[in-house]
């Protein structure tokens, strides 16, 4: 079996102040990253994450960006090339999951989530194909997407079709990228506890015990938790998935298209 780590590699984590982000983060650190940029718009968790990396002995940064604003995008980008000399691996983590209907979604919030869940990963893999071509190629982007991308709920309108539309652009990009040996997939993630799916849960009204009520009723006894997901993640960034590129994974105990 080949190798799981990534001993050496430079990664660029968008979303990871916390719950996936932050996992996949410590997960890369655990397997021998040589440097990690991290972003998020919580400066003071982010910076706490970072400490915590570096006194683990895994050097990383902090770099604060509302990817819903271009510029501060690409800075994020920028900044994590002068800190450490080059980026070898993207993982496009952050994300907004706000409800919305077909009715009720004004255009305002389309907008928005369209901003940060598929313009900031365009972005920023621009960036990554850019730098990584100039290095003389090689490198790998994982792309979070979700279940929702297959259709999703009508609750959930805008953020379906945004993941919809990552989910292509990471097939586009696979393709036409993988004569520089640069790999790029993705990840329809199910349902996960993370600290957001917390806040949106108490936003909808269910009491603090949701997750004790919800977890009997799954197929598999639980839902995801962020260790799951990001011990996949590594596999794709490290050797052991370096024959794999334009795949999108339904990470997820449910069949998506199947029927009871």
């Amino acid at each position: 079996m080949k190798n799981r780590r990534i001993d050496g590699q430079i990664l660029l984590i968008t979303g990871a102040t916390q719950g996936l982000g932050e996992a996949i983060a410590r997960e890369a650190a655990a397997l021998g990253a040589a440097g990690l940029c991290i972003t998020g718009r919580n400066e003071a968790r982010g910076k706490r994450v970072a400490e915590s990396l570096t006194a683990a002995g895994c050097p990383a940064q902090f770099a604060a960006a509302d990817l819903a604003d271009e510029a501060a995008t690409r800075a994020v980008f920028d900044a994590a090339v002068k800190r450490f000399g080059r980026v070898d691996g993207l993982v496009n983590s952050a994300a907004l999951t706000d409800r919305g209907t077909i009715e009720n979604t004004p255009i305002e919030l389309w907008d928005r989530l369209f901003a940060v869940n598929v313009r900031a990963p365009f972005v920023l893999t621009q960036a990554f194909v850019r730098h990584a071509k100039a290095r003389g190629g090689g490198g790998c982007i994982v792309n979070i997407i979700t279940r929702s991308a297959h259709g999703g709920q009508p609750f959930l309108t805008a953020y379906s079709a945004s993941k919809g539309a990552l989910a292509t652009l990471t097939k586009n990009v696979a393709n036409a990228v993988r004569g520089d040996r640069i790999r790029v997939n993705g990840l329809n993630i199910g349902w996960m506890e993370t600290p957001g799916e917390h806040a949106i849960q108490a936003r909808d009204g269910n009491s603090a015990d949701w997750l004790a009520k919800a977890e009997p009723n799954q197929p598999f006894g639980r839902i995801l938790k962020p260790g799951d997901v990001s011990a996949l993640v590594l596999h794709l960034l490290s050797p052991a998935g370096e024959m794999m590129t334009g795949s999108v994974i339904d990470f997820d105990q449910n069949v998506m298209g199947a029927y009871d």
